[in-house]
């Protein structure tokens, strides 16, 4: 195609072209927006400005290999979580706008019961979203983040540096690691993988084909296997008074809470929902009853 005037231009074949390719036509303005190198602000009053050769070549690139399924996110290598860039790759699912929720029911529990200082637990951190996230909205919390994967546990320390954010990384399987420290947390946070395989397997290829199976795809036939395996161990890494959350799948939480309820009978235990009404987290609060 020949080099639009302008980069409304382009944005207008762009929208066109995924549209019709039956992808996110917003995508255009995050690619656009990349490879401009502007923040949003700037990126919107630069729509009637003249398109660069280099940059257009870039953009038309990106925009057919996104039109063939590859994320956004691993063209331009990194997502946004909470304001913040995390770089993102294959290795690690790319944060969710629904984990915010979860970040923030975090926060806002610690805040309520001004534990300022506590110690807090990501299990299964992957790229390091939600434990560099908590330390940098509340410094002064003591974060350890777990992962099992070494890929992903190089990309979260990766995120770590480059936000300066102080984290501490252990690898291991989801509670393993905390159980050899031989000492107790006031939170422990995970999103651990909960989709089932038969779900999976239906997922968009833009999801089912580019982000880490070992991040999505829950043992067993529900999906609930890490769950499970958390709440085994929970009582032995979790305060007395100390809060456990997770997000879980829209329509997990009933099974979700029931494991926990069990695992923790002095724990209240509540599912949550997100912005859109969707069951999607699960919060267990110890000697709240």
């Amino acid at each position: 195609m020949k080099k639009p005037a302008f980069v409304y231009e382009a944005l207008k074949w762009a929208s066109s072209f995924l549209a019709e390719n039956g992808r996110e036509q917003r995508a255009a303005d995050v690619l656009m927006r990349h490879h401009l190198q502007k923040d949003w602000t700037d990126f919107h009053l630069s729509r009637r400005d003249e398109l660069n050769e280099d940059v257009w070549e870039a953009f038309q690139h990106d925009v057919f290999l996104y039109g063939k399924g590859i994320p956004v996110q691993h063209l331009t290598g990194y997502e946004e979580f909470f304001g913040r860039r995390f770089n993102v790759n294959e290795d690690v699912l790319i944060p969710r706008p629904e984990t915010e929720e979860l970040v923030e029911g975090v926060l806002s529990w610690l805040k309520l019961h001004h534990k300022k200082s506590a110690s807090v637990a990501d299990i299964g951190t992957g790229s390091g979203a939600i434990a560099i996230t908590l330390v940098l909205e509340s410094p002064a919390l003591q974060v350890t983040a777990v992962e099992l994967n070494d890929a992903a546990l190089h990309m979260a320390e990766k995120n770590a540096q480059s936000l300066q954010a102080k984290v501490s990384f252990l690898k291991g399987d989801l509670l393993e690691p905390l159980q050899r420290e031989e000492k107790e947390w006031d939170v422990i946070v995970s999103n651990p993988p909960y989709i089932p395989k038969k779900e999976w397997v239906q997922l968009d290829s833009l999801v089912k084909d580019h982000e880490p199976e070992l991040a999505l795809i829950g043992h067993g036939e529900d999906g609930l296997y890490c769950y499970r395996k958390m709440a085994a161990h929970l009582s032995s890494v979790l305060k007395k008074d100390g809060l456990a959350a997770f997000e879980i799948g829209e329509k997990q939480g009933t099974e979700v809470a029931a494991i926990f309820q069990e695992a923790l009978p002095d724990a209240k235990v509540d599912v949550r929902f997100d912005i859109n009404g969707k069951e999607r987290m699960v919060f267990c609060e110890r000697g709240r009853i």
